[in-house]
């Protein structure tokens, strides 16, 4: 959604509740025949998981680019997802469903583990936003909407109770990750941001 909105395309979305099985629907497991999400149809075609979606829309919409504006970027920003999704994202998923299925004492180690490598992979991307507004160069791009939404659940889980002895890790983020703090508030004002945000997250504090 942050890219469709970036792209300025038109788009209409679909909440699915996942606790009443929703995604598993019959006419979800056409479009996905494993049931996950986000799924995206556009005409008669039907794209699934993120990042193929990303690079389908910045082929069929290239403008403005999501992969850059040469090889060398296309590479690095390909790269620096890849190092995201190997590295940082399994043991963000750890962490966080520790939290939220109230399992966090019982893996108390194993999240442990994943908090303390989730430290190392955001120093990197502090680093790297240290010296430039996003992640990657001086535009936006699909790297900064593949890692945006998973350090948003992070904060999310952190500000749970169950995680307030890990929060210090990370929180306040403004004192232990100030170029990160940043560039959350950089893509919070991209137009058409509160559109993507998430309804239920309104409605439904974290803690």
């Amino acid at each position: 959604m942050l890219a469709l909105e970036h792209k300025r395309l038109k788009y209409v979305s679909h909440l699915l509740d996942m606790s009443l099985q929703e995604h598993k629907a019959p006419h979800m497991l056409k479009l996905n025949p494993r049931g996950q999400l986000p799924v995206l149809k556009d005409g008669d075609y039907v794209c699934f998981e993120s990042l193929a979606i990303l690079y389908y829309l910045d082929l069929k919409y290239p403008d403005p680019p999501l992969f850059g504006r040469s090889p060398e970027e296309a590479g690095t920003i390909m790269r620096v997802i890849s190092e995201y999704q190997n590295n940082a994202e399994p043991q963000l998923m750890k962490f966080v469903r520790a939290v939220f299925t109230g399992k966090i004492r019982q893996r108390m180690e194993e999240v442990a583990d994943a908090m303390h490598t989730l430290a190392n992979e955001a120093r990197v991307i502090e680093g790297r936003l240290s010296k430039s507004d996003w992640i990657v160069g001086e535009h936006v791009s699909a790297l900064d909407f593949i890692v945006f939404p998973g350090i948003q659940l992070l904060l999310r889980a952190l500000n749970r109770d169950e995680a307030a002895e890990l929060r210090s890790r990370f929180l306040p983020m403004e004192f232990n990750y100030p170029a990160l703090a940043r560039w959350i508030s950089r893509v919070e004002a991209l137009p058409g941001y509160e559109r993507t945000y998430p309804p239920h997250w309104r409605t439904a504090p974290a803690a």
